[in-house]
């Protein structure tokens, strides 16, 4: 519809036109929008928005304060030029008549809608006065035209399958400071006055609630999605005003002052007037809660780490189930165009240690995921990692998961049972006694000291563990070699209870079978969780 020019005049109650504003109308809902708003601010006396408007308080700002803040965020389309002719209306029609003086005052108060006066309370957040991460300084009339900003950036990041938001803001802590202190101002001049009882008796609306009523209304039309608790997020970041420096060491010396708090605010509310205010610095993200695809890994291979294993910048082992599985170079991050990843595991193996079985549980968490995988597409990515040349690591059961999924790696790492073959050695023949004292333990308790090949990183500590249950096979045409089944409580160090670590672990195999015994290979067998 074609936007609707007339020109309204500004007449007094005694009748004496002071001047003529121009007002865009879309139709005469508009109109009537503008009728409400102009009534409502006619109920505030004069003086209390003059004095408002003198101190450096925005218009926005001015209505929240004053307890209107409904009837601005129930119409994001209101430019601020109406707001501010709005207010200049009222303050002149309060006065005992009209003169030259009062009409002066409407004119000053229409030049402000040109120029770059930044709100002392807000710092401009609701004047939409700031400057972008290139450093360029942009306002936005009404609350419509920045939300169509924030709109345009959130399509060029180009997330799909969005089905809603969440709007989230970040403000200075000193706009926090600045609002707790206007409203202890007002509350201290005004309290005994009908209209502040009645209308801003209850706490003032934060910035940061205001500027969430004023976009979120309007981002919903302009993104087609609503807005409520959601996995995708708009975040809006304001930093770097100039003045938050020194407003700070001034509220510093104010904190050491023993005087009432409700006055010293009020007074450095009044001590801004004539302060330079530079607008905020504004960085919009968008960012989606992490996704997680879990299933289980399976490592061949006695020289391939779980994750990436680098010292003095040189590489140990060949490979690592971490990479290049699920890195920016493998599978799974870019096929779901993510940020970043982390891999996380039910527990590790040594390099030297197979990971043979079922396979242990693990999650590959990927960072702002703009494509969100599909069963299929799942199948998909297992199919790629175990279609790979080296045959190291292979995957098995990849399903997409909630957060649930970091739930299920805790909660069964604290409670996993894992089981373990190994090839021992001890200083003589195996023999049937030997068959039997392993064969018989059941539920065993051992106490395990912090390894000495793992002190340089493990604090010194003793640990209560239990062996489940043992088992000993024979090797043809070796007497002095033997496989070692055995079932254990997470957390058991394996190589350790085998040879004892000269006394830190208590019994181990050694002692139990009153000889040296030394593991030469080990693999974990099955890591018994119900996930994946």
């Amino acid at each position: 519809m074609a936007s609707d020019e007339s020109e309204q005049q500004v007449i007094t109650d005694n009748g004496e036109t002071l001047i003529s504003s121009t007002i865009i109308a879309e139709d005469d809902k508009d109109k009537d929008v503008l009728k409400l708003i102009s009534d409502a601010v006619r109920e505030v006396p004069a003086n209390a928005i003059k004095d408002l408007w003198s101190i450096g308080v925005c218009a926005r700002c001015i209505f929240r304060v004053l307890g209107l803040h409904e009837l601005i965020c129930s119409h994001p389309s209101l430019s601020y030029s109406v707001l501010i002719t709005v207010l200049g209306v009222v303050r002149i029609e309060g006065g005992d008549g009209v003169d030259s003086s009062a009409k002066h005052e409407l004119l000053n108060i229409q030049e402000l809608t040109t120029e770059a006066n930044v709100c002392k309370i807000c710092l401009g957040v609701l004047q939409f006065v700031f400057s972008d991460e290139n450093g360029t300084l942009l306002k936005k009339d009404s609350a419509y035209d920045f939300a169509s900003k924030i709109a345009e950036l959130v399509k060029q990041q180009q997330h799909h399958q969005i089905g809603s938001f969440s709007l989230e803001v970040s403000l200075p802590p000193l706009v926090t400071e600045n609002d707790q202190a206007i409203w202890l101002y007002v509350q201290k001049k005004y309290e005994s006055e009908l209209w502040f009882q009645q209308k801003a008796a209850s706490q003032c609306f934060s910035t940061k609630d205001v500027l969430k009523l004023l976009v979120i209304k309007p981002l919903q039309t302009l993104l087609g999605l609503k807005h409520m608790e959601s996995t995708f997020h708009i975040r809006l970041t304001y930093s770097g005003s100039l003045r938050q420096q020194n407003a700070n060491e001034r509220n510093v010396g104010n904190k050491r002052r023993k005087t009432d708090s409700a006055y010293t605010q009020s007074v450095d509310i009044q001590k801004v007037e004539g302060e330079v205010i530079q607008p905020c610095h504004l960085t919009t993200q968008c960012y989606r809660n992490p996704i997680y695809i879990g299933g289980r890994y399976l490592k061949y291979s006695r020289n391939v780490s779980q994750t990436r294993w680098v010292i003095d910048d040189e590489r140990m082992g060949e490979a690592s189930v971490e990479v290049p599985q699920f890195s920016s170079g493998g599978c799974i991050l870019p096929l779901c165009q993510g940020d970043g990843y982390k891999f996380h595991a039910a527990g590790r193996e040594d390099i030297d240690v197979r990971m043979l079985g079922t396979g242990r549980p693990f999650l590959v968490e990927i960072q702002n995921a703009r494509q969100v995988p599909s069963e299929g597409f799942i199948k998909d990515i297992e199919i790629k990692i175990n279609s790979l040349e080296n045959q190291l690591v292979k995957v098995r059961n990849l399903k997409s998961l909630g957060s649930q999924g970091w739930a299920m790696i805790n909660e069964g790492e604290a409670e996993k049972q894992k089981q373990y073959s190994a090839l021992v050695w001890i200083s003589r023949d195996v023999n049937n006694e030997d068959l039997q004292t392993i064969s018989s333990v059941k539920d065993m308790k051992i106490i395990q000291k912090t390894p000495i090949r793992v002190l340089h990183r493990r604090s010194p500590m003793e640990r209560e563990k239990i062996i489940h249950w043992m088992k000993l096979e024979r090797l043809e045409g070796s007497s002095q070699y033997f496989l070692l089944h055995l079932c254990t409580q997470a957390g058991t160090y394996i190589k350790e209870f085998v040879h004892g670590d000269l006394g830190r672990t208590n019994p181990s195999i050694g002692s139990m079978l009153g000889c040296r015994a030394e593991i030469l290979q080990l693999d974990v067998t099955d890591v018994k969780m119900d996930c994946f």
